[in-house]
């Protein structure tokens, strides 16, 4: 990541409509945000999505802002900073993503999870109040001296809904660089979290911050930020889940390679969706692939800065996203949301997805 030596001017300004998209030099199309979101207070860094089923327009986006005194950030669909939901005080939140439906003293309830960088440890909050969860943390990489948390994934496994946390960190070892959790009730009105595996081949080159889970097809992914995208199976009990399947992207990006966004067009179609960070790029490949194969699909510019962590969420279906949402940080902390129609290979709006 860059030093934060300026600020864009949609920084200044909460929840700005915009155009759809414009022509650059060389004739690629460059997509712009329908909003752009008040600024956070230090270090944007990575967003995720919760979609309220009921009431799609009252859906939230979660995003940290990364400092040793940081927050997470919660905003309304016009980019507006709810104070009330927003979390502050914690140790330099990295990475954050959505579960639904944890079972908790025998009721369902929706989770954000969030790496705590400086503490080693992870938290975890109700949706959609933000209460925490955890009785005041969960420790992460015990006993490792690599034990600073970064990225995070949720993974439930469709067999018997159990619910998985993957956490990479901002060190680690070739072969077990990340820890998976099975989240637990405690009995007591707190989530616990026990690990069940450690895997994950590393470069050697950079780090390993974004993780992605495809819920549906079985599959975590993520970013060996200086060589490409590495897939594996996400549940703990496959009999090869050490085994990597695929090393992709690995062709055509300008530095690192950075946020992972899995965008369901169909229970099995779709796109895994890579940042190219330096370049302001998203580049789309192929979701379900049988022989693991991911062949770059498109390429589109965004107007975000030095973009690191993204998601999206088909689901999210409104007259503005009639396809769904991507929302993207960018690197003059802020978050911009872009209208799914505007980025994937389709133009007609497609059925909602689950999330």
């Amino acid at each position: 990541m860059i030093n934060r030596t300026f600020l864009h001017l949609g920084a200044l300004i909460s929840g700005i409509a915009l155009a759809s998209s414009c022509a650059v030099p060389g004739g690629e199309k460059k997509i712009t945000p329908k909003v752009i979101t008040a600024p956070v207070r230090f270090d944007s860094e990575d967003p995720a999505i919760w979609l309220n089923r009921e009431n799609p327009a009252g859906s939230l986006i979660l995003a940290t802002d990364k400092d040793a005194e940081g927050s997470v950030y919660v905003f309304d669909l016009k980019g507006k900073t709810i104070e009330e939901k927003t979390v502050r005080g914690i140790k330099r939140p990295n990475n954050i993503d959505v579960g639904y439906g944890f079972s908790l003293n025998g009721q369902p309830v929706d989770i954000a999870v969030v790496t705590e960088r400086l503490e080693n440890r992870i938290r975890v909050f109700r949706l959609p109040d933000m209460t925490a969860l955890d009785n005041g943390g969960i420790p992460v990489f015990a006993g490792e001296e690599q034990n600073a948390p970064m990225g995070i994934a949720v993974y439930q496994r469709p067999a018997d809904g159990i619910m998985y946390v993957i956490v990479s960190r901002k060190e680690g070892p070739d072969g077990t660089y990340l820890w998976q959790y099975r989240l637990d009730d405690s009995g007591k009105g707190f989530i616990t979290a026990e690990k069940v595996r450690a895997f994950g081949r590393w470069s050697g080159q950079k780090e390993i911050e974004a993780v992605a889970v495809d819920n549906e097809l079985g599959y975590v992914y993520y970013s060996d930020e200086g060589v490409g995208v590495r897939k594996y199976h996400a549940d703990p009990g496959a009999p090869d889940r050490d085994r990597e399947l695929a090393l992709f992207a690995t062709r055509g990006f300008a530095e690192d390679h950075e946020g992972i966004a899995i965008c369901k067009t169909g229970s099995e179609d779709g796109y895994i969706i890579v940042s190219d960070q330096a370049a302001g790029k998203l580049r789309l490949y192929p979701r379900n692939r049988p022989d693991h194969r991911h062949e770059l699909v498109k390429t589109v510019m965004t107007s975000a800065l030095e973009t690191d962590g993204i998601e999206a969420a088909t689901g999210l279906v409104l007259p503005e996203y009639p396809s769904g949402i991507l929302v993207a940080m960018s690197d003059d902390r802020t978050y911009h949301y872009y209208s799914l129609q505007d980025i994937l290979p389709f133009s007609e709006p497609q059925p909602a997805q689950k999330p």
